[in-house]
């Protein structure tokens, strides 16, 4: 099997090729290079001298392969482009890759055939695991990949039964309703996504039993995707029927910054007229023409618990489904009112 550039040839450098200008068999390359392997001293120093010559490099993915074990990790995804998915592939990709393992990101559509074919296709490539940013996987392709021995985790979806890491949308929108409170606000509302997932309904549904328990009514605008155009048309639905709300809760900055953006082209004043806070705390929200109050999850930490789970799991295959939450911050700056 082939290893590693040839730059005259265009080609890998094999082992075999190694093997031949060092003077040793096949195997002793093989065993040169696995740690703990025995080997004379003499003919390592050949190996290795003869592999640098070469510019030989071990192929660790055909190594796994012979071990039923890749070293893949499926990072399952839409909207790989929307910034807190490109801050949490990252941070993926980088705990990954620290536990040697390699990252291979796949896009996906919305379809329930788009994720089964993702997974489908890291099973036949044994990827030691697969991380759902997107999507769930339908409950054949659960029984699937348990009997092949691959562990499934979600990020932020609301299904049981298998390994997840959430973000605590129910204590973010409590914090969010209590900001918007000590700012003065009486008329609430809420932005989110036509289409919304598990998360993004928890967010408006905590959001909405905070306030009427305190006895307000929040509205509820749904309009477009979790975008900034989907934000800008909530805001223009809201803006359209009864009085201007003087809070808005936005499920993610991306929405935020589409419904700021509305408003004040409106001419309302934020956070004077109408305050507004987001979720995520993606970068742009720190931008000065956004200065965005908002809820941070920290994408690091979900990482951090994902490369832990994956220990835990591959340490202990039928042990109980493992949940972990991870705390939010609300990060103030300039778009909800100071305390009245």
């Amino acid at each position: 099997m082939s290893d590693s550039r040839d730059n005259n040839q265009g080609r890998f450098v094999s082992a075999q090729a190694v093997a031949e200008l060092a003077g040793v068999s096949r195997s002793a390359v093989s065993r040169a290079f696995t740690p703990g392997a025995s080997i004379a001293p003499a003919t390592l120093a050949r190996v290795r001298e003869a592999a640098a010559a070469l510019g030989y490099q071990v192929n660790d993915l055909a190594r796994g392969l012979l071990a039923n074990r890749s070293r893949l990790v499926g990072l399952v995804t839409s909207d790989a482009d929307a910034p807190f998915r490109a801050q949490m592939i990252a941070a993926l990709s980088h705990a990954l890759i620290e536990r040697s393992n390699i990252p291979a990101i796949i896009s996906i559509g919305p379809t329930a055939d788009d994720i089964a074919n993702a997974s489908r296709q890291l099973l036949r490539y044994r990827a030691e695991a697969t991380v759902f940013l997107s999507g769930s996987p339908p409950a054949s392709l659960v029984d699937l990949t348990r009997r092949n021995g691959q562990p499934l985790i979600l990020i932020n979806r609301a299904e049981t039964g298998l390994d997840s890491v959430h973000c605590d949308d129910r204590d973010g929108a409590q914090q969010a309703f209590e900001a918007l409170c000590m700012a003065g606000a009486t008329r609430f509302a809420v932005v989110n996504s036509a289409s919304p997932s598990p998360s993004l309904s928890a967010r408006e549904h905590a959001f909405a039993e905070f306030a009427a328990a305190s006895g307000f009514e929040a509205r509820i605008v749904r309009a477009g995707r979790s975008d900034y155009g989907g934000g800008q048309e909530a805001a223009r639905q809201l803006l359209s029927n009864g009085p201007a709300p003087d809070a808005v809760f936005c499920v993610n900055d991306l929405m935020a910054f589409g419904t700021l953006d509305h408003l004040r082209d409106a001419g309302l004043r934020v956070p004077h007229d109408v305050s507004v806070i987001g979720f995520d705390d993606v970068p742009i929200a720190a931008w000065s023409s956004y200065r965005l109050t908002t809820l941070r999850q920290d994408p690091w930490r979900i990482a951090r618990d994902v490369v832990s789970i994956l220990d835990r799991r591959l340490a202990d295959p039928d042990s109980p489904p493992i949940s972990v939450y991870v705390p939010v911050e609300l990060v103030v700056r300039e778009t909800v009112m100071a305390r009245r």
